[in-house]
């Protein structure tokens, strides 16, 4: 496991600050950097630093997404997007995507959910439910970190179900083992190793992964402070994935 590497593993952002600069001195540099092809397309493979391996590794892999699965994302942030594209390698016959931001949702639409499940008025496990004839899903991804998400999560399993938690959680949340003994499923965590960046790489290089559709803004280095308005203020905004770069205001 990487990401628990007792001289290494989540340093930046974690145990020293994390990096928005031009330059940057990497700690392991050696063993956690990956050399970009020449004709790489930059903001699409920002997305590789961190969204796309943590959904894929942490979702994905964790929840043995396989041929035939219903799976349902709870959480349509650019986390729960990018399990969304990543998801898809392995044909699912159905992927649910859950969150109360209807413009999320219709993104979440154009990039290949299969059915929408708007979450705010409290009825989302019973709209998974008839969506699923009362069998569950076989994958749910918590992608948000709150216990009501995580609370869905394991309302909607199906008997046999994988829940794969991606979230961040800050505060406790409550297991339903009452109702979750015996119904053989299992629950995941995981930090992201970054293992499958390279994997990842190749099929951004091949045009089947185009993670620079989750990028909706656009910032100068010097104007992060309006970038970070811009991304606290998500759903006024729009805004999924927002790009610095070092080039001056304008």
């Amino acid at each position: 496991m990487y990401s628990h590497c007792r001289t290494g593993g989540w340093i930046l952002g974690n145990t020293i600050d994390g990096t928005q600069a031009e330059y940057v001195r990497t700690p392991h540099a050696d063993t956690s950097l990956y050399h970009l092809p020449p004709d790489a397309d930059e903001e699409a493979l920002v997305m590789l630093s961190d969204i796309l391996p943590t959904a894929f590794e942490c979702g994905v892999l964790n929840g043995k997404v396989q041929p035939g699965d219903t799976v349902a994302i709870v959480g349509a942030g650019p986390i729960g997007l990018a399990a969304l594209l990543t998801a898809q390698f392995y044909g699912p016959v159905a992927i649910l995507m859950i969150d109360v931001d209807a413009n999320r949702l219709r993104v979440a639409e154009q990039f290949g959910a299969t059915a929408l499940v708007d979450s705010s008025g409290g009825t989302a496990v019973d709209q998974v439910m008839a969506l699923t004839s009362g069998a569950g899903v076989d994958v749910a991804i918590e992608a948000v970190g709150l216990p009501a998400t995580f609370d869905i999560c394991q309302s909607i399993l199906a008997a046999g179900g994988r829940l794969a938690n991606i979230g961040v959680h800050g505060t406790p949340v409550q297991l339903h083992l009452e109702k979750l003994w015996d119904r053989n499923v299992a629950i995941t965590t995981r930090l992201v190793d970054t293992a499958a960046i390279p994997m990842l790489l190749r099929l951004v290089q091949s045009g089947k992964l185009q993670p620079a559709k989750l990028v909706t803004h656009r910032f100068a280095l010097g104007d992060i402070m309006n970038a970070y308005d811009t991304f606290s203020n998500a759903a006024k905004e729009r805004a999924l994935k927002v790009i610095l770069t070092n080039a001056k205001p304008q």
